[in-house]
Order: C-alpha cells, then sequence, then structure tokens
C-alpha cells in the first residue's frame, strides 16, 4: 500500500509515501504534525502530479537539510516548501500541506535506513482508508495544478504535466 524509495543521492535515506482518502480526522493530524506526534509531511494530494514529484522534493530538502541551506524550520516542512513553484512559504503551506477540511492526505516520511519505522503506527492514526500511492492521479485537480505551476497547452504538446511541475520545482531557486 505504501511506497518507500531510496533517494539515490543521499543513499542512507528512504523515503515513505503513504496515501489516504475519506478522512475525517485532518484537524487532529494536521495537530499532531504540528507537535511531533507525526514525523512526516503532511501534503495535499490534489496538487500532486506523480510519486515522483514528492520523491524531488524530498531529494532536495534532504540536500538542503544536509548542507544547512534549509528555508523552513524542519525537514518536512521543507519537502511542503520544496513542492511549490514560488518562494513564499506561507503560500506553500496554504497550497500543498493539509487543511482541516481535507478528506485525503498524502504523509512523507524520511527516515535513515537503518532506523526502524513504525509505518502501523501512523496508519493507525489516520482515520481514512489507505490507497495504493500510484492512485494519487484519483485526488489530484489537474486545472489547479496547471494553473498554480502556469503550463502552458503548448508545453504539455512535448511533453508531460509531471515534466512541468518538476521542472519548476527544481529551477524555482535559479535567479
Amino acid at each position: 500500500m505504501h511506497l518507500t524509495q531510496d533517494l539515490e543521492l543521499f543513499p542512507e535515506y528512504t523515503v515513505t509515501q503513504l496515501l489516504f482518502k475519506d478522512v475525517k480526522n485532518a484537524t487532529e493530524l494536521r495537530k499532531m504534525a504540528v507537535n511531533g506526534e507525526i514525523k512526516g509531511a503532511l501534503i495535499n494530494p490534489s496538487m500532486v502530479v506523480d510519486a515522483f514529484q514528492i520523491l524531488v522534493a524530498a531529494n532536495k530538502a534532504v540536500h538542503l537539510h544536509k548542507s544547512g541551506k534549509m528555508k523552513t524550520r524542519s525537514l518536512y516542512s521543507e519537502i511542503i516548501f520544496s513542492l511549490s513553484p514560488t518562494n513564499n512559504i506561507s503560500e506553500a503551506f496554504k497550497r500543498f500541506g493539509i487543511s482541516d477540511s481535507d478528506s485525503a492526505v498524502l504523509i512523507v516520511l524520511v527516515h535513515n535506513k537503518d532506523e526502524t519505522l513504525n509505518i502501523d503506527n501512523i496508519i493507525s492514526k489516520v482515520d481514512g482508508q489507505q490507497i495504493t500511492v500510484d492512485r494519487v492521479s484519483d485526488l489530484n485537480d489537474v486545472a489547479k495544478i496547471k494553473k498554480l505551476y502556469k503550463v502552458a497547452p503548448q508545453e504539455e504538446k512535448c511533453g508531460s504535466l509531471l515534466d512541468a511541475v518538476v521542472c519548476r520545482m527544481a529551477t524555482k531557486d535559479v535567479a
């Protein structure tokens, strides 16, 4: 049900993604994340094209964390910020973080390969139905994604929406 991938550039780290729909306790989950009870990024899947987008954001966040150049306070907030095409942190949280009214959540965990991860503990905190991560496209809002990332129709003729989104994420820091 969950998707676990190693980070190629940081082989000591693994990223695990868990996707839930019909979530009834988004408010409590958000509070748990803020209080450190859930050590993960809680992301609104309506703004996610593919699991690869999350992997790119996690990779960038780990890189900035290891080099001491994060713009936010934690690795998990940096993942949310890395998804955004702009440098506005509060805007990134509004667009990509979960809100109290959300009925779906994508939880992203970054952990050292050596440490054991208690996924069942995290799953037990979510009052919702877990679905496979590759079904994130069932929950996304393509029109909103295209608008936020300013993807032109002609751009999609030569590449995918995922290509356009990842390109915007990767180049937002380039002046």
